[in-house]
């Protein structure tokens, strides 16, 4: 029985300060609604008004291109929601419709179909009127039917994103067997030279990311969500790696692989995109640059596991997680597709490989006993040089 009542008496004691806690944590909430109300209520804001027009923001996310004419997936960003007036193409005025109709929010988006009749490999600039008379241009800089979804198209895309995405990281893949009698100085300089090839994918890739980000609407914040998702995926990544201790062997080669495969993924949207818009096409040469750029990303993915024998399908499923995200990215970006997207998924890729960076890094360090003198080697210094150089020289080839 004193048992029970003790066991009562503390609930009763905990039961106290969990209400009072409740009640603090409500406190500043209702406050917080009270001075939301007031604002909205008194609307003390009244007085600043001065009669100039409210700030307006307009980006154009998505282009398409068909017989009806063409259409613009467009972003409001204002202070206050704007309406679309006039829409002027080639300096003219034409009539269009918007979907969904009316004033377009902060945040929202709707899309602007003009009936024009536009000219196959022709620049058009197209230009936004608000009730305002604030002006938002956009320009087609080669107008090309926009792809629709059909076998033909996603099979061509697929063949596509295949040779520049897998077949580079599957020959990168085939010197396994040629590299598996390494010795120590040769396993120094295959790990190094993975650092030095994933550094400047690393910094490839924010630097694309940031070029994404400009491009999109100001509302995403553009530079601070790509820093913020590239750390956010860094320190995921490293708190996953580090459960059941550092990786090693087949998971540091996976970990590889899935940053490698997440800067295809935005590169393949960018390319899907470029595309669409009639911005790029790829020549015979550009392809082939595009291969031989990211043959070496097969040979970072294998060094790793050199001393020991993974089974077959293991290979093959590196592979597709390397290079198979070029193929989902070219048809996302081809499809549907708005800057943020590409610079959301080149910031996590960018964190990824920095990511896989500190794994290789401490990877080599246990190597050498944890003795970081040892790793200023003529065979370490040679492979981040060759990773960097390589990786530099061959993006030569792909850089339009």
């Amino acid at each position: 029985m004193n048992e029970r009542v003790t066991i009562e008496g503390n609930q009763a004691v905990e039961t106290g300060p969990r209400r009072r806690n409740l009640l603090w944590l409500l406190a500043p909430l209702a406050v917080l609604i009270a001075a939301f109300w007031w604002l909205t209520v008194a609307n003390p804001l009244a007085s600043f008004n001065n009669g100039a027009p409210p700030v307006e923001n307009l980006t154009v996310e998505r282009t398409i291109l068909d017989y009806d004419g063409l259409r613009l997936l467009v972003r409001g960003g204002g202070s206050e929601a704007m309406t679309i007036a006039q829409v002027q193409v080639d300096a003219a005025y034409w009539q269009f419709d918007q979907t969904p109709p009316g004033p377009i929010a902060r945040g929202s988006s709707a899309w602007v179909s003009v009936p024009f009749p536009w000219v196959l490999g022709e620049a058009h600039k197209v230009t936004l009127v608000t009730n305002t008379g604030a002006t938002f241009e956009h320009e087609v800089p080669v107008a090309v039917p926009t792809p629709v979804a059909s076998s033909d198209t996603l099979t061509s895309q697929a063949l596509l994103g295949a040779f520049v995405g897998i077949v580079p990281i599957v020959i990168g893949l085939m010197f396994y067997p040629a590299l598996r009698g390494a010795g120590a100085a040769m396993m120094s300089f295959l790990l190094a030279m993975t650092i030095g090839l994933l550094g400047f994918l690393f910094i490839d890739t924010i630097e694309e990311a940031l070029e994404f980000a400009g491009q999109s609407a100001a509302i995403f914040q553009g530079s601070a969500m790509v820093f913020l998702a590239a750390a956010a995926a860094f320190l995921l990544l490293m708190a996953i790696s580090r459960r059941e201790g550092r990786p090693s062997g087949l998971a540091l080669a996976t970990y590889i692989a899935l940053g490698i495969g997440l800067h295809n993924l935005g590169e393949g949207l960018a390319i899907g995109a470029a595309f669409a818009a009639g911005a790029a096409g790829l020549g015979t040469f550009l392809v082939m640059g595009f291969t031989l750029h990211n043959i070496t990303e097969g040979i970072a993915i294998a060094a790793p596991i050199l001393k020991t024998r993974p089974p077959l399908w293991r290979f093959g499923a590196l592979a597709l997680l390397a290079g198979g995200p070029a193929v989902l990215g070219m048809w996302l970006g081809s499809l549907s597709y708005a800057p943020h997207w590409s610079a959301l998924a080149l910031a996590i890729g960018a964190g990824a490989i920095l990511q896989v960076i500190v794994e290789v890094a401490a990877a080599m360090a246990r190597s050498h006993e944890g003795r970081l003198t040892e790793l200023l080697t003529m065979p370490v210094m040679s492979g981040l040089t060759a990773g960097l150089a390589f990786m530099y020289t061959t993006a030569m080839l792909v850089k339009i």
